[in-house]
């Protein structure tokens, strides 16, 4: 099973081209759970940004496996899968990795901050990723 991003579908996990993913966790009681979220890639591994308390933080923080789901804006029919796992969780460098996100898909780097928030990075490891032209 493929575990890198196929070359036909690099342009969807490009930081020049702001593609949306959906994040799909999973539930205290098994269900699943879908949020549209921002990403970028460390290397091999997808990360999420997130603020401490959400739905997506609790699932990811208690049961670690998830998928990740890109369209393409310009053609809904092709599409990137990922499965993984959430291998790592931190808050340190959280705030700037969120402004840099907010640049990639809002054009500024001043992503608004909430009082009390604070913010943590998950790095995903791919377990499979597959490519749909």
């Amino acid at each position: 099973m493929a575990t890198t991003v196929p070359p036909s579908h690099e342009d969807l996990v490009s930081n020049d081209k702001p593609v949306l993913a959906v994040l799909a966790t999973l539930m205290d009681d098994g269900s699943p759970q879908a949020t549209p979220v921002w990403f970028d890639l460390e290397g091999d591994l997808f990360r999420v940004n997130t603020a401490r308390g959400r739905v997506k933080d609790r699932n990811m923080t208690a049961r670690p496996e998830v998928a990740l789901t890109m369209v393409d804006p310009e053609d809904p029919y092709r599409y990137m899968a990922v499965r993984g796992k959430v291998i790592d969780q931190t808050e340190e460098g959280a705030r700037d990795h969120i402004n840099q996100l907010c640049l990639k898909y809002r054009g500024h780097s001043n992503y608004p901050v909430r009082p009390g928030e604070t913010r943590v990075i998950y790095r995903i490891e791919p377990t499979r990723i597959f490519g749909k032209v």
